[in-house]
């Protein structure tokens, strides 16, 4: 955000001239898609943290945060400004704010130019200030907008009282059940002014705080202060010593914990904090889970590109699904400011010569590939400076591709320029440190064998995208009076509706099942609609619904040859000699996809050649770069981890997702990190579970966007599907009590929204990393309390690897008919700290649970069964089968051997989606039931029964260590997507005697 520092010095008359315009309001026009224009009053709220309009119909929702606005900017910039005509309106008074996760736009238009310098400068001046606050002064912040705000929506005839009925309507939105005589009793003492009855805002703020104090800061307060109701110098040393695991403490430190925190000017002066102060304290980032050293760059950068894990994005330019969103050039830069260092460019023949960026066969919008890489070039290095790597899908013709390597000579200049970069050893990927401030072009690159004086030549086209069969692929054609509008119409409401029905699977469920559904509904959709209208029907050639998606169930097909620059030539079926180091690895006889390439665009690929599998030669070359989709790269994962990992230890691999999540959902990275792939490319628009531990996993090392890998993982190899994948190393035991939870909201698709009942929540503890470690356990749950329950309950997990562990803190609200979700936070166990802390859920303002943390190292040769129970389950299923290393040879096959499906123990069974939701209304605790702790005999027996071992569909062990309550499915299937699922786990192996004791792949 380097064109805000200009904003941060403004004169204070200037910014209160403008702050002063803003919360009067202005009348503007809001431009939206296929209107004219609303005339609507704008206005800045008292907090200066939101930005408002009336009228609307969406009520409260009416407003942008000043923290969600990426930019603003000046003039008919938009898409949507784009489509109005050239004199429609004067550009000094238009301007568009870009805001949320998907970059929404809004663009106002004003009556003068004046207003719109105005709103523009208002509107950076705070962009900047937020920019520039430090984390205490954001929570401080935050909080109090909060409380002012929460005082404003309790107000109801908004003459800026609280009377008694009012206070009792907000105790039960804020999820508090205190009986009628307590809350009266706190009015009553809050309310000290002449107008008996009611709390004026400053009053309110008194009644908060009693209503507020927390008895387990209180006893926490009182033990170390020998009984007193404030802590000495003395004693807070001792606190940060003994618990929260501090070195160092000084007395300096801790006088300048008391200046910060310490409410009272008594207590500031005798040096002594408070309960008051105590409170804020620990509620501080200083208290916060997330290791603060860890917000900036803290692991050695110095290392080769392939012993990172590196944040990567798939498709950047889209802003929702694959078929139909918008492609804007400002997600490029909104991931790049995420920390993102991996983006995807999808590059097409456009109109008079200039290639575009689109989603090819779809009828997502085109941007200019011009504009795309003047965007990366502004915002590729603002946050940090470590490399950013270009991967170009490549669909152009020869032309295009010389405008395609002028643009990125002429606007990236010398960032791509790596003569002076210092390899290190010999045949070894530079590191991101040697690398700052560079761009690495990933794309394909020409054969040595054809010399340097060659213009042109033809590469391989195997990896270039996991795409949709071609008769499922968007023809653009049509006849009989049928346009692009009616059919992306009825596709367009077709998804949502479907979409829609997607969302009753559970928020935890990462599977997309959907997906498939999704095509095959939509397919289905269009044929019965061109079966209702004869006029629309193909004559002669395919109409653009027939040839939509009719091959929806073929998992493997041979594509057709690409049009004009493609071209095939037959392979021979080679294989490698065992006996022969070296050469090539084995390949299938069939045609293989080629493209022409030019030169000028191979000459900018340095150390990241884009290569098919069967291109791969074992010669100790570096900078080939294994394109794989998610499908594919399972299946080697599953089969190969071993060998996979040695690949990774010299070369980088990207994974993306499947052509078919045209929902653009999320696969589970997990699987991937752990064989070692450096680039797992996820859909950075789509929130969910996927996102949430991709933003975890790389939130450490000061967001920077590189990750270093175990070393474990860099040299030599271990099987991650093994009981005791490192038997020699030392494990380390997390021990957590849940303590409280603060403010915890109803669930954010509530029915009844804050009307509805006073919630019931619990806490789920989720370990997530290498499958013996994957498992979870939950608190029980507490009766008609969000606003401060108690649970006071520990939880142990041993980890074998915690180096690439992530722990997910998951609220729930306890239903009758299964449960809701309230809320998240998930961190990598490395940077977790001991001590007493707050873990604040991701995206809620206040909401947070308390809880205390100690990490031990465990020595010695220990029973896993004794550590872990879930090794038992892992064990019973095959997972430590052991597996001799195979070399390289037949690693990427493009058809492997028929192990998968039956006797390939490493494979973990997909549960049914009738599974899947019987499993969420049976997942949590019995109210006010205590766990029961099971046994070492307890847990022998589970070899027994396969289905007494909960498994989610990523494989991950739920202890079923307290009894459940049983409770009707919650929601009808659509039997459609039941159609193709298989029988339940118990009755599946049945079918299985005999053989070694494994789940099947569905």
């Amino acid at each position: 955000m380097a064109d805000l520092e200009v904003y941060k010095n403004l004169s204070p008359e200037k910014v209160e001239r403008c702050m002063s315009v803003m919360q009067s309001g202005t009348q503007m026009i809001k431009l939206k898609r296929g209107t004219k224009g609303l005339v609507r009053l704008f206005y800045l709220d008292e907090h200066r943290s939101r930005l408002r309009w009336r009228p609307s119909r969406k009520s409260e929702k009416a407003k942008i945060l000043i923290d969600s606005i990426y930019k603003v900017t000046e003039g008919r910039q938009s898409e949507i400004f784009h489509r109005q005509a050239e004199g429609n309106f004067d550009p000094s008074c238009c301007f568009t704010i870009y805001h949320g996760n998907h970059m929404e736009s809004l663009d106002l238009i004003t009556s003068n130019p004046e207003e719109a310098r105005t709103w523009i400068t208002g509107l950076k001046y705070l962009m900047a200030g937020i920019s520039d606050e430090d984390s205490l002064a954001k929570r401080q912040r935050t909080h109090d907008q909060w409380v002012k705000q929460t005082f404003e929506e309790a107000d109801k005839n908004g003459d800026g009282l609280l009377n008694i009925e009012e206070i009792h309507q907000l105790m039960h939105k804020l999820n508090v059940n205190l009986p009628r005589r307590k809350v009266r009793q706190m009015f009553q003492e809050a309310d000290t002014d002449e107008n008996q009855g009611t709390l004026t805002f400053e009053e309110f703020c008194v009644f908060y705080k009693m209503m507020s104090l927390r008895r387990d800061l209180y006893l926490l307060l009182l033990s170390y202060s020998d009984k007193k109701d404030h802590l000495t110098v003395e004693e807070l040393a001792q606190f940060l010593k003994v618990e929260q695991k501090m070195s160092n403490v000084t007395t300096d430190h801790c006088l300048d914990i008391i200046k910060k925190f310490e409410v009272s000017a008594e207590n500031k002066e005798k040096n002594i904090l408070g309960i008051e102060g105590f409170t804020n304290f620990m509620r501080s980032p200083a208290c916060d889970i997330f290791n603060p050293l860890h917000h900036e760059v803290y692991q050695d950068m110095d290392q080769p590109l392939c012993n990172y894990y590196i944040a990567s994005s798939h498709n950047t330019y889209l802003t929702g699904d694959q078929l139909l969103s918008q492609s804007k050039v400002d997600m490029y830069a909104r991931v790049l400011q995420e920390g993102c260092r991996c983006v995807e460019v999808d590059c097409w023949d456009g109109p008079d010569g200039e290639p575009v960026v689109h989603h090819g066969y779809t009828l997502t919008s085109k941007i200019l590939f011009r504009d795309v890489v003047e965007t990366i070039n502004r915002h590729a290095f603002v946050k940090n400076e470590f490399p950013v790597i270009l991967s170009i899908e490549n669909h152009c013709s020869i032309q295009q591709q010389r405008k395609i390597a002028q643009y990125l000579k002429g606007i990236f200049k010398d960032k791509l320029d790596l003569s002076s970069v210092d390899t290190g050893e010999c045949r070894q990927l530079p590191s991101p440190q040697s690398l700052k401030g560079k761009i690495l072009v990933k794309g394909k690159k020409l054969p040595y064998h054809l010399g340097d004086d060659a213009e042109e030549g033809e590469v391989s086209d195997e990896d270039s995208a996991d795409e949709i069969e071609d008769e499922c692929k968007f023809k653009l054609h049509y006849n009989n009076g049928t346009t692009e509008h009616q059919v992306e119409s009825f596709i367009r409401k077709k998804l949502e509706s479907l979409l829609k029905e997607s969302q009753i699977r559970d928020k935890e469920d990462p599977d997309s099942f959907t997906v498939r559904a999704l095509l095959k509904a939509t397919h289905e959709g269009l044929n019965a609609h061109l079966k209702q209208n004869p006029d629309v029907k193909e004559s002669g050639k395919k109409s653009h619904g027939r040839s939509l998606m009719t091959n929806f169930g073929k998992h493997k097909k041979t594509t057709k040859s690409r049009s004009k620059s493609y071209s095939t030539d037959d392979e021979e079926d080679t294989l490698q000699n065992p006996g022969k180091e070296g050469g090539q690895l084995h390949r299938l006889g069939r045609r293989r996809k080629t493209m022409k390439l030019c030169r000028e665009l191979s000459d900018l690929v340095v150390y990241t050649n884009s290569v098919a599998a069967q291109d791969i030669v074992d010669d100790g070359t570096t900078g080939n770069v294994l394109s794989f989709s998610e499908t594919r790269a399972h299946q080697v994962v599953q089969q190969k981890s071993e060998q996979f990992m040695i690949y990774n230890q010299k070369q980088l691999t990207r994974i993306y997702p499947s052509a078919y999540r045209i929902d653009s959902s999320n696969f589970n990275p997990l699987p991937y990190w752990n064989a070692g792939c450096q680039l797992v490319a996820l859909n950075y628009q789509s929130e969910g579970r996927m996102m949430q531990l991709n933003r975890a996993k790389f939130k450490t090392n000061g967001n920077c966007g590189y990750v270093l890998k175990p070393q474990q993982m860099c040299k030599g190899t271990f099987n991650p599907f093994s009981g005791d994948p490192l038997p020699a190393n030392p494990k380390k035991q997390l021990i957590l009590k849940v303590i409280s939870g603060q403010q915890l909201p109803k669930p954010p698709d509530s029915m009844f929204g804050d009307r509805g009942e006073i919630i019931d929540p619990f806490v789920e503890v989720e370990i997530i990393g290498l499958p013996v470690d994957c498992c979870k356990d939950q608190t029980r749950v507490v009766d008609d309390n969000g606003f401060n329950p108690v649970w006071e309950e520990t939880l142990t997990f041993t980890v074998h690897m915690p180096e690439i562990a992530l722990v997910r803190f998951l609220v729930w609200d306890h239903d009758p008919i299964g449960r809701d979700f309230v809320g998240q936070r998930t961190v990598t166990f490395s940077s977790l700290v001991p001590g007493y802390r707050h873990v604040y859920l991701e995206g809620l303002t206040e909401a947070s649970i308390f809880v205390h943390i100690t990490i031990n190292e465990i020595f010695g040769k220990w029973s896993p069964l004794i550590l872990n129970p879930s090794y038992t389950i892992l064990h019973f299923l095959g997972a430590t089968k052991n597996r001799q290393l195979q070399g390289l040879k037949g690693l990427f096959n493009k058809n492997p051997r028929h192990t998968s499906s039956e006797n390939n123990s490493h494979y973990i069974r997909k549960r049914s989606i009738g599974d899947r939701i019987l499993r969420r209304t049976a997942s949590a605790p019995a109210k006010g039931r205590k766990k029961s702790k099971m046994g070492f005999q307890e847990m022998v027996e589970i070899k027994d029964s396969v289905s007494e071992a909960t498994r989610d569909q990523d494989g991950v062990l739920r202890r079923t260590t307290r009894s459940l309550q049983v409770r009707p499915v919650s929601m009808p299937v659509d039997k459609s997507l039941l159609g193709a699922l298989s029988l339940p786990i118990s009755e599946a192996a049945k079918g299985t005697e005999g053989k070694e004791h494994s789940l099947v792949q569905i």
